[in-house]
């Protein structure tokens, strides 16, 4: 298993560069790759013990592979399949499948990561494949959202390579484990650049217009594995040092709760699901021991809508009500919006509840305004009009990236099965059904304009500043269980 673990790690930067060498089956050689990935991804499940890799003892590499890393995998194995499916038949060059393909490897390889130097790279790697990926179009408008990205994320991975250097000054050692006895000072820096990074509560304001203007394939990638790149680790941290799970699901808490409020008055379909990624990401974090199976269902949920809201005739929520879509477009859209709300028959319903039941006392009031407010957004997306003859005809790759999407979505409700009970079944029903009231007598006829200046370029640093000295206040007031 280990050589196979190295093989796998190292086949999609191979094979990414050799895409770009042989354009005539570029998109063959993408295939491959992810259903390799796929495979791999099933076969960690197997494991009877995690696979712990030490390659470079305490200066990095080590690896760590278990239940929690092969969620992670298997969500970017799927999403990248569904990607390359959605694209079979478009116009994407060659360069197009080399960077999605390093994009994976890259993403894979910080699903593994359990040092934070080799984190580092990956991330980097990523940062710059996906910055490749957003300025693809080469429009003005394509290359500015890019170059934004990069440099907020660029700032990020600076406080958060600072932050890992004074973890190796405590330790020597650049493990996960390290947050434990270092400076307050190491942890927020580390946890800034991460939570910034994975588009978490204010640091994370980038991410609306970033995921918005991006082309639907890049966008599906983006909220659907990219931005976990950096919650795995945050999950990861929390698991092996238990004094900052605290601290972690504050933020999560209150990720779920910014992103809702500005995804529910949202009228434009891709900033709606934006702002969507940014509230889910906070389930993920407010239950850190599950976190791996609500990453899962959320990024084939996310990945579909993002290629569904590309093939829609408007982003505007408002034309729409006016224009039917076609039915075969419809009933997908409603299966993932059912999903993401908590539907029975949709993994969606279990993570939601796995999720709920591992909550704190103190933090079931705001998940559960959260999860009301989660079915009131998507309610905008059930009740659109449709017809069979309706709207544009969608992409002779839609329907099979979309079946491999909510196929997984459908095989994944097996995982938590115990989740069917008359109690759990009850609760979940409640909420959608009362956020689709919420919807139909009050949202639907309000005109509610958020503001829009904390997503500004120049006040995103700013935000991370303002975040470092939130990070220090609660660090330091949990100074006593971490240090």
């Amino acid at each position: 298993m280990n050589a196979l673990t190295i093989i796998w790690i190292a086949l999609p930067l191979f094979i990414g560069f050799s895409i770009y060498l042989l354009p005539s089956i570029c998109r063959y050689l993408a295939l491959g790759v992810a259903i390799i990935s796929l495979g791999y991804s099933l076969k960690i499940f197997s494991l009877s013990l995690p696979l712990d890799l030490q390659l470079l003892d305490n200066f990095g590499v080590i690896l760590l592979i278990d239940n929690l890393s092969g969620f992670f995998v298997l969500t970017n194995a799927l999403v990248t399949l569904g990607v390359i499916l959605y694209c079979w038949q478009s116009d994407k060059t060659n360069f197009f499948y080399t960077q999605v393909i390093i994009l994976h490897g890259s993403v894979n390889a910080a699903f593994i990561c359990a040092d934070f130097i080799s984190l580092y790279v990956a991330l980097e790697v990523i940062s710059i494949a996906a910055f490749l990926l957003i300025t693809y179009p080469r429009s003005d408008r394509s290359i500015w959202v890019g170059l934004r990205y990069l440099f907020v994320s660029n700032v990020a991975m600076l406080f958060y390579l600072v932050g890992t250097v004074l973890v190796y000054k405590a330790h020597h050692s650049f493990g996960f484990e390290g947050l434990r006895g270092s400076p307050p000072e190491a942890v927020a820096l580390i946890f800034l650049g991460l939570l910034a990074k994975g588009g978490i509560f204010v640091s994370g304001l980038w991410l609306p217009l970033t995921h918005s203007e991006s082309d639907s394939p890049v966008s599906a990638m983006l909220s659907g594995v990219v931005v976990k790149a950096a919650i795995y680790p945050l999950v990861r941290c929390t698991l092996m040092v238990p004094e900052v799970d605290p601290i972690i699901r504050i933020f999560g808490v209150g990720t779920a709760l910014l992103g809702v409020s500005y995804a529910i008055f949202e009228q434009d379909t891709k900033r709606t699901l934006a702002f969507s990624t940014v509230s889910q990401l906070g389930f993920i974090l407010a239950a850190p021991e599950v976190g791996g199976f609500y990453a899962l269902t959320h990024g084939l949920v996310k990945s579909s809508l993002f290629l569904m809201a590309g093939i829609l005739p408007s982003r505007n929520l408002k034309v729409l009500k006016d224009q039917p879509m076609k039915t075969a477009i419809w009933i997908p859209l409603v299966m993932a919006s059912f999903s993401i709300s908590g539907f029975p028959l949709l993994s969606g319903f279990g993570a939601k509840v796995l999720t709920m039941k591992n909550l704190l006392p103190w933090q079931v009031i705001g998940m559960n305004i959260a999860a009301l407010g989660t079915a009131t957004t998507f309610a905008k997306f059930i009740f659109l009009p449709h017809e069979k003859s309706g709207g544009s005809k969608a992409k002779s790759g839609f329907f099979p990236a979309i079946s491999v999407l909510l196929g997984g979505l459908l095989i994944a409700n097996g995982v938590y099965y115990q989740a069917y009970t008359l109690t759990n079944i009850i609760k979940p029903l409640l909420t959608i059904f009362l956020g689709w009231f919420i919807y139909i007598l009050i949202v639907q006829r309000m005109v509610i304009k958020l503001p829009r200046i904390a997503e500004q370029f120049e006040h995103l640093i700013g935000g991370m500043s303002l975040m470092l000295i939130f990070l220090f206040w609660v660090i330091l007031g949990n100074q006593t269980s971490i240090f």
